[in-house]
């Protein structure tokens, strides 16, 4: 039995349903003891991004929402009509959120999803339907290389050509110039982040507006991350430019409830400015022998416990929870980053907002990242240029973790000057740094095979 899988040694493996099952009280003492263990990693506030919330009165809170209707089916709205109130009311409140009101052309509208990939994929569907509805089969977008990885999956599942466009190193943002020259009569929609998740920052969306109406496409702002804290950021008086539907050429945003939304993980919002697009990804089969089939989505059967949950979420805390929370998350974000600049020897990577990546141009990054580690920091790797991410969240803004992270990165930045001096390679930048001298065909062959054996021994029991 292999010692790396999760708990062996702990509780045994289960190989097969058991026989007889368990009481009730051993299994719920089993699961309390490993979710104690693993929740003490983040309560620590230094863990980047992964929870958002962080306030178990809350989970609390959603668990009892959640559990009213953890049964209910949220396809059968003739039993439960709850749930098309909650589903209603969440994208009414996510439209309000976004300037829908600046709309007077057309009706917007929305759906709720399983997740940020969920609403992204529902979006290019959308698109991609509506362009074939025009008698358009060969469609291609244009999306920013640091726009989420969640658009090349929807392409490759849809058939959509995906045109990577390269960003300014120094901003991070996207090359106007190099979208506008990709633009021809099969691009359906532009994409623009709000923010990104690699460096936090938010590309130009006025001028993607801009030129999506010059040319009468679509655009899609993915504000998966950013949704449901940059809006209160703007009120609070931050430097954040509108990036919604006050801007006329936006005509679809992605939003993550369960990010800044705080909501329970598998919820989020994929708003339309015009219901029309929404109802070009509908689906509906009328002659199946079953009966009539439809469907908004490509999920079908959905825990309405979800949905009542968001629900709760988004009215218990209300705009002044949310700004309250933003308020310190921004103030938390920035104490950090001038902790950052505070050393010549690094430097953050455009001008990042709640979260921001950081790199080094005298070490290798990843020095830094070893010695974190070590006390307790877990922050996201990235590449091309290797870089450390901090997603700022709320466990972060508890007391002493900004004065910890300065501390701690002081020391860290001593122990990478000192590595490097020695020509010692960091042990992290193996798995989290880009192939040197940049990809080739085969490093990323050799490194989806490693990433494929990553995924199997997630799913797999060991032998015994």
């Amino acid at each position: 039995m292999s010692n790396e899988y999760p708990y062996a040694e702990r509780y045994g493996v289960l190989r097969a349903l058991p026989e007889k099952g368990r009481p009730r009280e051993e299994v719920l003492a089993e699961l309390a003891e490993m979710a104690r263990d693993e929740d003490a990693f983040w309560e620590s506030g230094r863990c980047s991004g992964t929870m958002y919330c962080g306030d178990h009165d809350h989970y609390g809170f959603m668990t009892e929402a959640f559990g009213l209707y953890a049964h209910v089916n949220a396809l059968q709205r003739d039993i439960c009509p709850s749930q098309t109130r909650f589903e209603g009311e969440i994208i009414a409140m996510a439209l309000d959120l976004f300037h829908a009101e600046a709309v007077s052309d057309a009706v917007p509208a929305g759906l709720v999803t399983s997740g940020g990939t969920a609403s992204i994929t529902h979006a290019l569907l959308a698109y991609r339907e509506a362009a074939a509805a025009g008698g358009l089969h060969r469609p291609n977008i244009i999306k920013p290389e640091t726009a989420h990885p969640a658009f090349d999956k929807a392409c490759h599942l849809f058939g959509i050509e995906l045109r990577r466009a390269p960003v300014d190193p120094a901003t991070t943002v996207v090359d106007l110039d190099w979208v506008a020259s990709q633009i021809d009569a099969d691009t359906i929609a532009l994409v623009g982040s709000a923010c990104n998740y690699g460096y936090g920052t938010i590309d130009p969306i006025e001028h993607l507006s801009e030129l999506a109406l010059s040319r009468g496409i679509g655009l899609h702002v993915d504000a998966c991350l950013g949704g449901f804290i940059l809006p209160f950021g703007e009120e609070l008086g931050y430097p954040i430019a509108p990036f919604d539907f006050r801007l006329p050429g936006v005509t679809s945003i992605s939003a993550d409830t369960h990010k800044y939304g705080y909501a329970f993980k598998g919820s989020s919002t994929v708003l339309f400015r015009d219901k029309a697009l929404r109802n070009a990804q509908y689906f509906f089969l009328t002659d199946w022998s079953g009966g009539k089939y439809c469907s908004p989505g490509m999920d079908g059967s959905r825990s309405g416990g979800l949905l009542a949950a968001t629900w709760a979420s988004l009215v218990s805390l209300g705009r002044e929870g949310y700004r309250r929370y933003a308020a310190e998350i921004f103030e938390t974000a920035y104490e950090m980053q001038a902790a950052v600049s505070s050393h010549s020897e690094l430097r953050l990577l455009g001008r990042p907002s709640f979260l921001f990546s950081f790199t080094s141009d005298e070490f290798d990054i990843y020095h830094v990242n070893d010695f974190m580690r070590l006390r307790g920091w877990r922050f996201n790797g990235q590449q091309y240029p290797n870089a450390l991410h901090m997603a700022v969240t709320r466990p972060q803004t508890k007391a002493g973790v900004t004065e910890a992270f300065a501390a701690d990165l002081a020391e860290a930045v001593a122990y990478a000057k000192e590595k490097e001096a020695s020509g010692v390679a960091p042990a992290s930048g193996a798995i989290y740094g880009g192939v040197a001298g940049g990809m080739t065909a085969e490093a990323d062959e050799f490194i989806k095979m490693v990433m494929a054996e990553m995924m199997d021994n997630q799913q797999a029991v060991p032998a015994e």
